[in-house]
């Protein structure tokens, strides 16, 4: 099986470019594709012409067209598939996963497809696995650590902050979003080289590699906890 994984940012892709080959192994491939946002669902569904802009959901509808008539051409014996990843922030997850399937329903044919949500942010995924994070950042504040409910709405991004930043996440924006977008993708490098796959709290994190293990048919006997 070859993926096509799309995810909203940098700090996703560096998550994902460690944390994918523990889930599938070596037996099958992948491509990321980082954007610069994850944007918004065009009203009608329509294509948008300024695909150079590289907005996630802004894009989508065309993305997923063209890999539905890609995958088409593709021989019987080369199996594909399209995984979204991005975060729910402060929609309604039943909702966005409707507009989401509604995408993939208007394509024709349509690509093998998984949509896999963060619930709220990426950042999730790293609360899944406390260990990791300690194995990254021994002095991790556990307080704050101790806080955190699995796949709550908390600011996700910033309670990480708090455990993991001198001086918080309070300290950590001031500086800015090129600085925060560069802290966060220094946490997804160093967290997801500690996390065990097998063993994650995220029921978010967990859907998302049970829906990878599905497609590639890998023989596993993970357990999801959370």
């Amino acid at each position: 099986m070859h993926f096509e994984i799309l995810v909203e940012d940098q700090s996703g892709k560096k998550a994902l470019e460690v944390l994918v080959p523990k889930i599938i192994g070596s037996e099958h491939t992948f491509s990321i594709h980082s954007y610069k946002g994850v944007g918004r669902i065009p009203k009608h569904l329509r294509d948008i012409d300024d695909a150079g802009k590289r907005i996630l959901l802004d894009n989508l509808p065309k993305l997923l067209k063209g890999y539905g008539r890609t995958f088409a051409g593709y021989s019987e014996t080369f199996q594909a598939a399209v995984i979204l990843v991005c975060d729910l922030d402060d929609k309604c997850l039943k909702e966005f996963r409707h507009s989401l399937l509604a995408i993939l329903n208007a394509c024709n044919p349509r690509p093998t497809t998984g949509l896999c949500i963060a619930v709220e942010e990426g950042e999730a995924w790293f609360f899944g696995d406390m260990n990791a994070i300690k194995s990254a950042y021994p002095k991790a504040k556990d307080t704050v650590l101790s806080s955190y409910v699995n796949d709550s709405i908390c600011d996700t991004w910033e309670k990480l902050a708090d455990a993991v930043y001198p001086g918080g996440a309070q300290r950590l924006s001031k500086q800015g979003w090129q600085t925060v977008g560069r802290e966060k993708s220094k946490w997804a490098a160093e967290i997801s080289q500690h996390m065990d796959v097998q063993n994650n709290r995220s029921p978010s994190f967990c859907y998302f590699r049970d829906k990878l293990i599905q497609l590639a048919g890998v023989s596993c006997s993970f357990r999801t906890e959370g």
